[in-house]
């Protein structure tokens, strides 16, 4: 079993969340899965400063920030195809709002990358698994949009803390033609129809601990349903 895991750059901010990126590699590990991490090579929109929220003035590359979390090992998006993989894991952090999209910046109308588009669909055309955390869903929304397919996403629920405008997002991706459920912070939404599933994590106000649960519930979940899809493509 081959697991793509699509990385945004190297930090909550401007990339991928790193707490997520490794629990959703460690998870996947936990169960013999082999994963390989890929990115597109593309400028990020910005550089923060992690410890000050202030913009950088210089410029950094998405695919070479990811390397960081990938520890070199890892593909650019154009060398690659959905046909490589078994699966799909997309951990999150505003690198998916700022260099997949531009959700951060004009939400659900902000324009997705052509190559982001491209290589989730491979996946989304053929049925195979994906599992989005965080405010990934937000990507996959754009990507459905204009499509026939109504996915269950979910990027967390109105009753829990949250740093974020929970209502707001999910309201944006119920303009764009999904449906937005709500959803505990460590807990999962499972789309059968569409071989999706997605998890709030750090959408909420969580600890590491709530995090890595949480995460470790949605690989379990990917990982069964790859195994039910491959062994479905294997009696056709």
């Amino acid at each position: 079993m081959k697991i793509a895991v699509l990385l945004s750059g190297n930090g909550v901010y401007d990339g991928s969340e790193i707490h997520e990126a490794v629990a959703t590699l460690l998870a996947l590990n936990r169960l013999n899965v082999e994963t390989i991490c890929v990115a597109p090579n593309i400028e990020q929109h910005h550089v923060l400063n992690h410890l000050t929220g202030a913009e950088m003035p210089e410029k950094r590359n998405v695919l070479v920030e990811a390397a960081r979390i990938a520890r070199g090992n890892i593909k650019s998006l154009e060398e690659v195809s959905a046909a490589d993989f078994d699966a799909l894991a997309m951990p999150g952090g505003f690198g998916v709002a700022k260099n997949f999209t531009k959700w951060a910046f004009k939400g659900a109308a902000g324009e997705i990358d052509e190559a982001i588009k491209n290589f989730i669909h491979g996946f989304l055309n053929a049925n195979k698994p994906i599992a989005a955390v965080c405010m990934s869903p937000t990507v996959l929304a754009k990507v459905l949009e204009g499509t026939d397919k109504k996915a269950k996403l979910t990027v967390g629920n109105l009753e829990q803390a949250s740093p974020y405008d929970i209502g707001a997002i999910s309201q944006q991706m119920e303009l764009i033609g999904s449906q937005a459920v709500m959803c505990d912070k460590d807990d999962v939404v499972f789309d059968d129809e569409n071989n999706i599933v997605t998890c709030p994590c750090y959408m909420m106000e969580a600890s590491i601990v709530d995090i890595f649960n949480g995460i470790e519930k949605t690989m379990n979940k990917l990982v069964e349903m790859t195994t039910l899809y491959k062994e479905a493509q294997e009696i056709q």
